[in-house]
């Protein structure tokens, strides 16, 4: 039995004042709307109605009925309004994930832009290196780098491409010198950034021989963080291959070098996960078009000031 829908026949009922003129709203047969009714009767075992050939009225039970079905209805009506309303407007709570060094760098000022334009949505944002299981974590939409993605059973959208770079302190070249080729490297300091979005033990540089692979050997430091890296690079520890993000504040100030300037390092594919394609909230729909609008503006023209940091 279709608890919802007999409540709904039976309102229908009592405000129309009778099962034919009910049933003609409801666009069914008078047969139908009396059986609803008989149905919700043996459901309860209370009668709800008094029926002659001419009127019907309402019993005590009846009307104590009428009044819950009303609020019931009225929230269920309200409900579907809400969940309709989700579909069409953005607006509610966001649960966001992002990578944390990607994130801090350019999912928080993305936040503020897209938030001017549509101040409905609350975002709650996570930064972390870790890639979330969305669906048993609650997450809506999470921001990720890699070469390559598992096959989850999500939906993902490209949304460009970071490279990093190799970096070292002025002081850290004046006292090792300055490598000129990738090869170079075995000569020096190479310290380890170790997160899911690189390859621990080896560093593919593109220039102009095309792709070169230099393997790094046992380092003297490693760490997760890229902020933790450059800061360490920037006290002169060795050499680091940094996602640009990360190093261009340093960059800016002078506390590190871009070096190898005529070879990019790590290329690797942003992302953006949810869940489904269906019925998409529009607070998901609306933040993952706006950063595959924004986003590839915003690397290009990181990419080009960046070659004002090169170094012979």
């Amino acid at each position: 039995m279709d608890t919802l829908q007999n409540m709904r026949v039976f309102v229908r009922v009592v405000e129309s004042g009778s099962f034919t003129a009910a049933a003609q709203h409801l666009n069914t047969t008078t047969a139908y709307a009396s059986r609803a009714v008989s149905d919700l009767e043996a459901h309860l075992h209370t009668r709800l109605l008094n029926r002659t050939t001419r009127r019907i009225a309402l019993t005590e039970a009846g009307e104590r009925y009428l009044q819950r079905c009303q609020q019931i209805l009225a929230y269920v009506e309200e409900a579907e309004a809400e969940a309709s309303d989700a579909h069409a407007r953005p607006c509610g709570k966001l649960r966001m994930h992002a990578m944390a060094s990607f994130g801090a760098h350019y999912v928080v000022p993305a936040i503020g832009r897209y938030q001017q334009r549509y101040p409905d949505v609350h975002i709650e944002l996570t930064l972390s290196q870790r890639i979330p299981d969305l669906l048993d974590e609650g997450y809506d939409v999470s921001l990720v780098l890699g070469y390559d993605l598992p096959d989850s059973g999500l939906i993902s959208q490209r949304l460009g491409t970071a490279f990093s770079i190799a970096c070292a302190s002025p002081a850290y070249l004046e006292r090792r010198g300055v490598p000129r080729t990738p090869a170079d490297l075995a000569h020096h300091v190479c310290l380890r950034l170790a997160t899911p979005a690189f390859s621990f033990d080896r560093w593919n540089f593109d220039g102009p021989k095309g792709v070169e692979t230099y393997t790094l050997p046992t380092s003297t430091f490693q760490v997760n963080g890229a902020e933790a890296m450059a800061i360490a690079v920037s006290e002169g520890m060795g050499i680091a291959v940094l996602p640009t993000y990360a190093a261009m504040h340093w960059l800016k100030s002078g506390q590190l070098v871009w070096v190898l300037p005529e070879y990019t390092s790590q290329p690797m594919s942003i992302y953006a996960l949810y869940p489904s394609r269906q019925y998409l909230d529009a607070k998901i729909r609306t933040w993952v078009d706006f950063l595959y609008d924004e986003l590839p503006a915003t690397l290009a023209a990181e990419q080009a000031a960046l070659r004002e940091f090169t170094r012979a």
